[in-house]
């Protein structure tokens, strides 16, 4: 099998990038892929916050900035919300889940009119990380985005610890693991830039969920799924590049990888977990540029560059990159059920391309000074 050269990979950087901002709705958010449709008109804090990061990387201060823009005036709007909501736990009660701020957003904005499994907290923790790390990588004040910062901080301060949707927006009822390491990135990234007293706060949930973790979330010698679960999943390796709940040197991160690796990964694309029956059960983009850009950390060139290769191999004929491939399904007879649901796989999908971003950066294969 024929690899790919630098300068072609460099040019999927620069239509990963072209696709990504030329989708940017005028407003600055992501739609998460233009249109599929499920998610036209909507744009997810979990897919923006990795996609203005590959943005960032790519040397785009001007779009990742729009972006951040946006959700600063998004949440800010929700000032008022998020205390009802504290005011609530703060008489005891235990707000339901329709009560809570969702997870995606429609382009101005608005919460969404149909339903949804709206009520995620990883994107939350997300997007305090990626505003913070754009802003440090470019030198730039964290002013402007100061107002959505503290909402964030509040919100996530109080429910943290509340079961909700995951990832792949399933098992409400659970504590996932990955959400946790999410929400733990975010506030150690933002806690110097707090006040004192929500410094305070963020560095002790924090510490918080770091003894969750270790007591409730490790089976086998690795993270897993959700608290007590044997099971892993492939947005794991987040928990330790980049969120950093595992440090790298740490034998767990080392074990979680590793699992992943052998539980979900064929051939370079990996699997979101073995029950998936979303499309088939396919190999995401998204999740092999994870586990490359861990593998990268680790000093894993050579495997970080596999899950390149793998993932320019999936790009269209146009180099647009699809949300999932159906290369090695795990359940493919309900492959069919979605399509006739949903249609096609969606495509592009801007987190896909924004994750590509990311690990080409991380790989040495564009500079930052593209944009």
């Amino acid at each position: 099998m024929s690899e790919f050269s630098v300068e072609q990979l460099r040019a999927l950087a620069v239509h990963s990038h072209a696709v990504i901002v030329a989708n940017q709705h005028d407003g600055g958010a992501y739609p998460a892929a233009p249109t599929f449709s499920a998610y036209r008109g909507y744009a997810w804090l979990r897919d923006g916050s990795f996609t203005a990061e590959g943005i960032s990387r790519y040397g785009d201060t001007t779009s990742a900035g729009r972006f951040h823009d946006w959700v600063n005036d998004v949440l800010g709007r929700r000032r008022d919300q998020v205390d009802d909501l504290l005011a609530a736990v703060a008489r005891g009660k235990q707000p339901a889940v329709e009560q809570m701020l969702p997870t995606r957003f429609t382009f101005d904005g608005s919460n969404g009119s149909d339903p949804w499994w709206d009520f995620q907290t990883d994107g939350y923790g997300m997007w305090l990380w990626s505003v913070v790390t754009h802003a440090a990588r470019h030198g730039l004040s964290l002013d402007p985005w100061r107002t959505g910062i503290e909402v964030a901080a509040d919100y996530l301060f109080a429910f943290w610890d509340r079961p909700c949707y995951d990832w792949w927006e399933e098992h409400v009822e659970q504590r996932h693991v990955s959400t946790l390491g999410a929400i733990y990135g975010g506030l150690i990234a933002v806690a110097p830039e707090l006040d004192e007293e929500r410094r305070t706060t963020a560095l002790k949930v924090a510490a918080e969920i770091r003894s969750l973790v270790a007591a409730e979330g490790i089976s086998r010698g690795h993270l897993s799924k959700w608290l007590g679960s044997p099971h892993v999943d492939g947005s794991l390796p987040a928990c330790v590049v980049p969120f950093g709940l595992v440090p790298m040197d740490d034998s767990l991160a080392g074990a979680t990888l590793d699992a992943v690796a052998r539980d979900l990964d064929v051939d370079g694309g990996v699997h979101r977990f073995t029950a998936d029956v979303f499309y088939g059960g396919g190999q995401w983009i998204l999740l092999s540029a994870l586990l490359g850009w861990n593998l990268a950390a680790r000093g894993d060139t050579d495997g970080a560059h596999r899950h390149l290769q793998w993932i320019a191999r999936q790009a269209l004929d146009n180099g647009d990159l699809p949300e999932q491939v159906p290369h090695h399904l795990l359940h493919p007879d309900s492959r069919d059920e979605w399509i006739a649901r949903w249609g096609e796989v969606a495509t592009p999908l801007l987190w896909s391309h924004g994750m590509y971003l990311i690990l080409a950066d991380e790989l040495g294969i564009i500079s930052r000074d593209n944009a």
